[in-house]
């Protein structure tokens, strides 16, 4: 990452903006990135001249209210989400509190739209569980997201073991595509159906958002220099 320090020819390129590719802000957006990249808050100007811009991650915009909804819907066509549980999974850690934040902030979007019966956030480490999801939900339907930014070994091993619907030894031998995690559903459980989405981070929507985020530092930016002159006045 500090090599990135030297990629852009200061006389050409004036302005960087950083666009933390994470969910949630925590130790890597709070810590990591910044020392890497010899940030000192949101505009840092390098001794060359040039400027750094240093934008919010993109689980922060807006837009993943709408793109968890979509993931949700496609997975589970025919269901009627008023008998259906939605389940938004991350990791959850108690290294930074900041890593829950952002799913319980969809969390609650979401069941303010009234749309399904259940909507909760669960995690892989910490309370709620992603494992207990038989006794959190109710619903004959239940549809699982989860809220990480790529398809790795989480989505793809440790989530599948934790809701039961593989083993670990077949997780981790499986000669079988990656992708067939997901290709599997509905599962069946308890005479309940259970799907199971990719990460949200895998949608197309994600390219257009983190332009986005870079188009909305300066927006942010000229409004909060407007404020301090209206103040000043």
């Amino acid at each position: 990452m500090r090599d990135a320090l030297f990629l852009f020819d200061p006389k050409s390129v004036r302005e960087v903006y950083v666009v933390p590719n994470f969910i949630s802000e925590g130790y890597f957006t709070q810590t990591v990135i910044p020392r890497e990249l010899e940030l000192n808050g949101r505009i840092t100007k390098r001794s060359n001249g040039q400027i750094w811009k240093y934008c919010d991650p993109v689980g922060n915009h807006p837009a993943m209210t709408e793109l968890l909804m979509k993931r949700a819907r496609d997975i589970a066509l025919d269901v009627d989400p008023a008998e259906t549980s939605l389940l938004i999974v991350a990791h959850g850690t108690d290294l930074n509190e900041n890593s829950a934040v952002a799913a319980k902030r969809e969390t609650e979007k979401i069941r303010a739209l009234g749309i399904y019966r259940e909507v909760l956030n669960v995690y892989m480490e910490e309370p709620p569980l992603v494992s207990h999801w038989r006794k959190l939900t109710k619903t004959q339907n239940v549809v699982v997201v989860p809220f990480f930014i790529s398809d790795g070994l989480h989505s793809y091993q440790d989530i599948p073991v934790l809701l039961g619907i593989t083993d670990e030894k077949s997780a981790s031998t499986s000669t079988a595509p990656r992708g067939d995690v997901f290709r599997r559903n509905p599962y069946k459980a308890d005479g309940r159906s259970l799907f199971y989405a990719p990460s949200i981070g895998t949608d197309p929507g994600f390219a257009d958002i983190i332009v986005e985020e870079a188009a909305k530092f300066d927006s942010e930016a000229s409004r909060d220099r407007g404020a301090k002159l209206i103040a000043k006045s």
